[in-house]
């Protein structure tokens, strides 16, 4: 069970107003190196077809092309400029950055507007007369935030266009949200400022919650909540991020040697590191090999031709939580008295029940009578084994049936 303290439950909707004050306290004075320490010196701007977002980017673009990151301020501030620093950082190591509101920007930010940001980039990329036309890598997205800023890189984590998920000094406010964790399946990396940070609890909880075989990285700088944004080319926070971005989105493996292994760069550091799946394969995105228990999978996973198992399967479902207007479901699959290599699930919804996303599983029709497939990692069972994929849907959740064939 989740346990949130009054100060952490306020950590999203309260941090704004103090977040400035936080980082005045906790890092030194602002002293920008313009342009950053990567090879590409950048910079940031607006553009009218991105209202109230902040584009960062070298200023020549390079000849290879650029990743994209998407990025949630601290606060969920619409201050675009608000990490300034260590956005512009990243963007001079050849990364396109888009921070959620204006340059100065006030109000608040939402998830939505990370999404704006990618959809924004794939345009861009496509649009004869666009500087970023066929300059952007839109097949290299990562998302990430600070703070509230992160609890939004966690709403959006199950866009398939991403690559990767990066969490910084952020954690899941409550349990009913824990679906988010269920349906990773890129890696993620989280970046806590130690036991001092206010999110250091949430952060550990979700860390322990994260499914069985996604690769994963925690790593702990005693600076507090407030992170290392504010100094020269964002400190240290700015360094690492440079470095996992480089390693998911570039593939270089040199990079990724700073989180991998029991020697890693920053094992044995003033990082306090933690690890879940991690290899040194030279791909940017290796994929998670999850247990049958399965992991979550955003978008449906190409799955193998099922073969008929002579022992069958038997499905259960169950209603994990229901709320006005929508619910998330979990449906258990177990395997008969003989291995099977694939199944194949009937699963009849309530009237009015439409499914909106579904992790470890692939889905054939939203609403009515679905038929539902293993994806890749969680097709093949053991006699009496089982795996378990659920889903999010709108309407009420109680009364579905769910039957299983395997092959």
């Amino acid at each position: 069970m989740r346990k949130r303290s009054i100060l952490n439950a306020v950590l999203a909707v309260a941090i704004a107003p103090v977040c400035a004050g936080i980082l005045a306290l906790t890092t030194t004075p602002t002293a920008a190196a313009v342009g950053g320490s990567g090879p590409y010196p950048a910079d940031y701007e607006t553009s009218a077809s991105l209202p109230n977002h902040t584009i960062y980017r070298p200023g020549t673009l390079p000849s290879e092309k650029l990743p994209i990151y998407v990025w949630g301020n601290g606060g969920c501030s619409a201050n675009g400029t608000s990490q300034l620093n260590f956005l512009r950082e990243i963007a001079s190591h050849g990364f396109l950055v888009i921070a959620s509101g204006s340059p100065n920007g006030s109000g608040s930010t939402t998830s939505q507007m990370l999404t704006q940001s990618i959809d924004w980039a794939v345009a861009e990329n496509s649009r004869q007369g666009s500087i970023f036309y066929g300059r952007l890598d839109t097949g290299k997205i990562a998302a990430g935030g600070f703070s509230c800023g992160g609890l939004e890189a966690y709403a959006v984590s199950n866009d398939a266009r991403l690559s990767t998920t990066t969490i910084f000094s952020s954690g899941l406010l409550n349990d009913a949200d824990d679906y988010q964790l269920r349906r990773l399946t890129k890696p993620i990396a989280y970046f806590i400022g130690g036991t001092s940070d206010i999110a250091y609890p949430n952060a550990i909880d979700d860390w322990g919650k994260l499914p069985a075989g996604l690769p994963a990285f925690m790593g702990n700088l005693n600076v507090g909540h407030g992170g290392t944004y504010g100094q020269t080319n964002g400190g240290e926070f700015g360094r690492v991020a440079v470095l996992w971005l480089k390693w998911r989105l570039k593939g270089d493996a040199t990079a990724g040697a700073a989180f991998v292994g029991p020697n890693c760069g920053l094992c044995n550091t003033q990082w306090q590191v933690q690890q879940k799946n991690l290899t040194l394969d030279g791909t940017p995105s290796p994929t998670p090999t999850p247990s049958p228990t399965g992991s979550p999978s955003p978008s449906p996973s190409p799955s193998p031709s099922p073969t008929s198992g002579p022992g069958g399967c038997s499905a259960t479902y169950s209603v994990q939580s229901q709320w006005a207007g929508g619910f998330v479901a979990a449906i258990n699959v177990t395997a008969g008295g003989s291995a099977i290599n694939g199944w194949r699930l009937a699963l009849t919804l309530p009237a009015g029940a439409t499914i909106t996303s579904m992790w470890s599983g692939v889905n054939s029709g939203t609403t009515g009578t679905v038929t539902v497939t293993n994806v890749n990692y969680n097709g093949r069972l053991s006699a009496g084994q089982s795996t378990s994929l659920g889903f999010q849907a709108n309407g009420t959740g109680a009364g579905a049936t769910v039957t299983c064939t395997a092959g």
